[in-house]
């Protein structure tokens, strides 16, 4: 039988430092509150939120952002996601200094002499305006050597004692090798683990990341493995390259994991150059499916969010299980969503890439102002608000039929026979929402 971990065998104080490391000097890091010629907007670039002061990952005043999550205590719910943000140790540092909650390191596996990148590997698409709303990558996992990133990781662990590390990791088929990776990552302190079952173009040919993701058998079994070794929580990642990902979640859930993190990158190619007639990003000529990012999956995340939220809630009550929420996150406004669909905690990487460690001093300000508008004084009081207003379409026709019944206006048209030609653009818009 699986032995069951202690959820508070790490805790992460904002203000205490731990025993381990006595003494250690709280690191301040502040902003000066000011506006920019970006229209207002601050000085994070345009389009961000307003950034506000940060002692330790902490706001100074105004709604707590604080969250505890299986034992990990945040300051605040903004994690750096795995890849390029939590490639090495300098990078790690410039997000702690700077206020990130939690830092994942880029995924690790036990041999990285395997692991060659190329480039380019990044490719964006842009609107007619200029601004990126994608973003693909086919970038491996990490290809340092695994003691150089375990050194680095306790290095942290020593400078940063009160702060959430969590490792990455990534391993083939194979349970002693998980069991290796987890034992010695323990070793040098990390507070949790998150399992890349989701890479979409990661060593598949040696059955890694979205390969063993989308194997419910395999997925248990390997989930099972790591849980039976590990002492601290463990999130699974889950790839939306499936057709049911709340199903896919459950089965780590059920092996043990005290969490899932969704999503990763969805597969792509993002174009072809008409001028050369090659795909993108294009390297000596030819390409491969990536991982596609930013902005214009996050109404993708937002759904399967919702649903991994409304399946942990049926199973397990909403108690004892947490979810990371990922996919397009740039604003405040933008990780309000995740936690109302049922995110505990929310990780931003390519928004890293565009804006820099310091965009989450605008995601703190960001996501407090929602807070004010709305009277909220912390972030449990609104999680999952807006997950009992998602249902079946069945639902909806019944509660339309109820609405005209009590002789409510109605919106758009009655049935398909009423769509027009001439019309046809004012047709649509007429049954637009969120004009």
């Amino acid at each position: 039988m699986m032995h069951q971990k202690t959820l508070q065998s790490r805790t992460c104080r904002a203000q205490a430092p731990r025993v381990l490391h006595p003494g250690r000097a709280v690191r301040r890091v502040c902003v000066t509150r000011h506006a920019t010629a970006n229209n207002g907007l601050g000085s994070s670039g345009p389009g961000l939120d307003e950034p506000i002061e940060l002692i330790n990952g902490r706001v100074t005043s105004g709604p707590d952002l604080s969250v505890e999550v299986n034992g990990l205590k945040l300051p605040n719910p903004f994690i750096i996601g795995s890849g390029p943000p939590g490639t090495n140790y300098q990078v790690m540092k410039k997000a702690f200094d700077e206020g990130w909650g939690g830092v994942i390191c880029k995924t690790l596996s036990l041999d990285s002499s395997k692991v060659v990148n190329v480039t380019p590997r990044y490719a964006k698409l842009r609107d007619y305006s200029g601004r990126v709303f994608g973003w693909q990558n086919f970038e491996l996992i990490s290809d340092r050597p695994f003691e150089l990133m375990l050194g680095e990781m306790r290095r942290l662990r020593q400078e940063y004692p009160e702060r959430v590390i969590i490792a990455s990791v990534m391993e083939e088929y194979n349970k002693n090798a998980w069991e290796e990776i987890i034992g010695r990552c323990e070793e040098v302190g990390v507070d949790a683990f998150e399992i890349n079952f989701s890479c979409p173009h990661g060593l598949p040919e040696r059955r890694m990341g979205m390969a063993m993701g989308q194997d419910p058998e395999v997925l248990g079994e390997v989930c099972g493995w790591i849980n039976g070794a590990a002492r601290v929580p463990v999130w699974a990642k889950m790839t939306p390259n499936v057709t049911d990902i709340a199903a896919q979640a459950a089965v780590a859930l059920r092996a043990g994991c005290e969490g899932v993190a969704a999503i990763n990158t969805i597969q792509c190619i993002t174009g072809v150059n008409l001028d050369t007639l090659r795909p993108e990003p294009s390297v000596e000529g030819y390409s491969t499916p990536g991982g596609y990012s930013w902005k214009a999956v996050k109404p993708i995340a937002l759904a399967k969010v919702a649903a991994i939220a409304k399946g942990m809630e049926r199973e397990f009550g909403g108690q004892g299980r947490s979810l990371s929420g990922i996919g397009g996150v740039e604003t405040g406004g933008d990780a309000a969503e995740f936690i109302l669909l049922g995110a505990d905690t929310v990780q931003v990487c390519t928004g890293v890439m565009i804006h820099g460690y310091p965009v989450v001093k605008s995601l703190c300000g960001g996501l407090q102002r929602f807070m004010t508008k709305h009277g909220f004084n912390s972030i449990s009081q609104f999680r999952g608000a807006s997950l009992p207003y998602v249902t079946v379409h069945s639902e909806l026709v019944r509660r339309q039929r109820e609405a005209i019944a009590a002789k409510k206006a109605r919106v758009g048209l009655a049935n398909d026979a009423e769509w027009s030609g001439e019309d046809f653009v004012k047709n649509a818009e007429s049954m637009v929402a969120n004009k």
